[in-house]
């Protein structure tokens, strides 16, 4: 369970305190990957992949890679969105846990995303224990514009996609960013992704 007393002591299990500042901390985070080991190992042990709706008969295109952004480690999305044969996306997901188990995110308000990309919208998914088929997943989405920002989205904002399940953020498995819905070319990178209360 990661909460905001315990963060600290589950490092080895994929959650840290981050102040990147050294100043006073506003807020308490849990680091979800941090990119401080080579990719796509995560922070947490698991691991980065990517997967394009070629699994469902799609015909998007993209790839994954490990590489310096603007001298930041990052893994970075590139790739083509198509529609055609009732596709549509491309994404990176990591397990919350190197393990494939849930995690507990209840003491935290959302996820934090640094992402540096080409001015569309992307989405992050979340997954929860609760979610039996693979299109079924939480939505929300943010425009990535270019230079490093983050991106802070409260899991109020997470809306359920062909699920009337409630988002249990008790429950969270895994987490995506995902190029999705229309045709574009997709370029985001991503340098850190966290829990933030």
């Amino acid at each position: 369970m990661i909460t905001r007393r315990t963060a600290l002591g589950l490092a080895g299990a994929g959650a840290a305190i981050a102040n990147p500042t050294g100043a006073a901390m506003a807020e308490t985070q849990a680091v979800i990957d941090d990119f401080s080991r080579p990719g796509p190992l995560a922070s947490n042990g698991a691991t980065w992949r990517y997967a394009a709706d070629g699994v469902m008969g799609g015909v998007s295109r993209g790839a994954m890679t490990c590489e310096a952004i603007e001298g930041r480690p990052a893994l970075r999305l590139t790739g083509q969105v198509s529609l055609d044969n009732n596709g549509g996306f491309i994404q990176l997901s990591l397990d919350l846990s190197d393990t494939g188990a849930s995690v507990d995110a209840s003491g935290f308000a959302g996820i934090a995303v640094d992402a540096n990309g080409n001015g569309e919208r992307y989405n992050v998914h979340l997954r929860t224990d609760d979610l039996r088929r693979p299109w079924q997943s939480y939505r929300q989405g943010f425009h990535a514009g270019s230079g490093w920002r983050t991106y802070r989205l409260p899991f109020a904002g997470f809306e359920g996609h062909r699920t009337p399940a409630p988002l249990n953020v008790a429950r969270l498995r895994r987490i995506g960013i995902v190029a999705i819905g229309r045709e574009f070319g997709a370029d985001i990178a991503v340098g850190g992704v966290r829990f933030f209360s």
